[in-house]
């Protein structure tokens, strides 16, 4: 039974993948001028381990083993260079929840937009990118094993259909932490909370309505004035 498919239901995963990337001063050389670090990541930093398996990052091809297979989280590499390239992420799941890899691709960056100001050893140069893993029609094994899980939030469920409780893990040695919440790159992560989104979208939906608001005002203050005209011109 826990095999079964649940039509009409589908659930997205928020990732964010991307790159940290330090440049090395006085310790660069012509060969190694960055330290960097390339990842996927929960949105809001909970362990991906629950839905990827595995994740594949292929480097280019100067580097030494360029596959890379990282088999647990958290799903990311750290290498040393001096040239941007782009990377290809394979992210492989677990068997119950897709058959099918996603690939990702992202840009590996280590200068700053600004190429002409100055570089720092201390703030790196950090690029994301938001994602969404989509799984169509999820099996109940699935649902049954993530449903307390904080990286899965669940859809509304066909009428009648109830999850049973979740498995208490008693054994604290088997509860795996996988999250990036203490990461020691998290304070360079980027913000793809939710509650972020809506807040900029309630502020800039205020700064509209005072624009359209002024803008009212300036269309009666010329009413008025062309209605002032219209009478003068009628007397």
């Amino acid at each position: 039974m826990l095999n079964k498919k649940l039509k009409d239901v589908e659930i997205s995963i928020p990732i964010v993948y991307g790159n940290v990337a330090f440049w090395l001063g006085k310790k660069a050389n012509e060969y190694q001028s960055h330290k960097w670090t390339v990842y996927v990541r929960g949105a809001t930093n909970e362990d991906l381990g629950v839905v990827i398996k595995r994740a594949v990052f292929r480097l280019h091809s100067d580097f030494n083993n360029p596959t890379r297979v990282i088999e647990s989280p958290p799903f990311e590499l750290s290498e040393a260079g001096w040239g941007e390239f782009e990377i290809a992420i394979t992210l492989f799941f677990h068997n119950d929840v897709c058959d099918k890899p996603l690939n990702l691709y992202h840009h590996l960056k280590l200068y700053p937009e600004d190429e002409s100001g100055p570089m720092s050893t201390k703030k790196p140069v950090v690029v994301e990118s938001y994602d969404e893993i989509v799984l169509p029609e999820p099996s109940e094994g699935f649902l049954v094993r993530v449903q307390s899980h904080p990286a899965v939030t669940l859809p509304r469920l066909p009428a009648g259909f109830t999850l049973p409780p979740p498995i208490p893990v008693e054994d604290a040695s088997k509860r795996k932490r996988g999250d990036t919440k203490d990461h020691q790159l998290s304070q360079w992560f980027m913000n793809f909370s939710e509650a972020d989104e809506l807040l900029q979208l309630a502020a800039a939906r205020q700064q509209v309505q005072a624009h359209i608001a002024k803008l009212r005002r300036q269309i009666s203050l010329i009413d008025g004035q062309h209605q002032q005209l219209k009478s003068s011109s009628d007397q």
